[in-house]
């Protein structure tokens, strides 16, 4: 089995890219395949380590994810690279486990509401679910991480407050079933960096040593303030999507997640290094134009540029 320590090692901020899977999931047009795979590589080149690559969805459905397979190969031939992909069912998770992904998702959310219309199933049903997946990758070959993100977990645009004792119950459900990492997901940006803090430090209390995240939206501007707050409060990985990429059908009309170029720019400052050099991810930004060029993209350090005397 991979070791999660390895992947993600303790007292190290390790940031993610999600533009290909969460950044993709709403879009009208996207990249094709050997544009994703400039994505990567010129990502690799600036220092990127950690991508969301796509899910296992039905092509017919989700044509932004049908060369999912592509990706995750393009992943694997990178010394060093590490790729997840996201499985909601019982058909994904089978090829996932099939594709040699580095890592799994699978989403929970916090709020019987939210999980019932993200996914037709009690939270009850999806826990379930998150057992039988820990427990094939444990009887498969190939024994890729599992990863939980608990949806919803600061507030619901369906059920409204969320009580940050139930979040943490469905971490500890999550670790205790066979999960390696649970993410705490602003899912419609409701949060602010007093809730943050206090929720990213619950769990860091409670994950006893083992790798927790935070996945955050920038619908109400509190992005990058917010990962600030969870900086402070042991987050082992933050995920952010190139110039903001993404949305949420049940947040309408709100930009996506928070912006990575930013984020990086929000760890270098805050001392924690991130080997990732901020300029080279410009020429990501190209791609990005190129190929969606009515998608709209967001950053300060994009529009601003970098300080004269960085690094400080």
């Amino acid at each position: 089995m991979t070791d999660v320590l390895e992947v993600y090692p303790e007292n190290r901020i390790s940031l993610r890219e999600v533009g290909l899977r969460d950044g993709l999931q709403m879009v009208k047009t996207f990249p094709d395949s050997a544009a994703k795979k400039r994505w990567i590589e010129l990502e690799f080149q600036a220092g990127v380590r950690h991508f969301e690559v796509g899910s296992f969805l039905p092509a017919n459905k989700y044509p932004m994810f049908a060369d999912v397979l592509s990706v995750i190969d393009t992943i694997n031939r990178l010394d060093g690279a590490h790729g997840a992909a996201l499985a909601l069912n019982k058909r994904g998770t089978i090829d996932a486990l099939a594709s040699g992904v580095g890592e799994i998702g699978c989403v929970v959310s916090a709020t019987e509401e939210h999980n019932l219309a993200n996914t037709r199933r009690t939270r009850a049903e999806t826990l379930s679910e998150v057992e039988n997946l820990c427990r094939m990758r444990d009887q498969s070959d190939h024994k890729p991480l599992v990863n939980v993100g608990i949806a919803m977990s600061f507030g619901c645009s369906i059920a409204g407050s969320v009580d940050p004792k139930e979040t943490l119950r469905i971490a500890e459900k999550c670790y205790e079933v066979g999960a390696d990492l649970v993410s705490l997901a602003d899912t419609v940006g409701y949060a602010g960096p007093k809730q943050i803090a206090a929720l990213t430090a619950d769990l860091n209390r409670i994950s006893n040593g083992r790798p927790f995240g935070v996945h955050l939206h920038d619908t109400r501007g509190m992005g990058i303030a917010n990962a600030s707050a969870a900086l402070d409060n042991g987050v082992w990985l933050l995920d952010g999507a190139m110039g903001g990429l993404g949305g949420c059908p049940f947040a309408p009309n709100a930009t996506g997640n928070v912006v990575f170029e930013d984020l990086v720019f929000l760890c270098e400052s805050s001392g924690f290094a991130t080997g990732i050099d901020i300029e080279a991810l410009r020429e990501v930004r190209k791609i990005i134009v190129e190929e969606m060029p009515t998608e709209p993209l967001y950053g300060a350090v994009a529009k601003a540029g970098l300080p004269k005397s960085w690094p400080a």
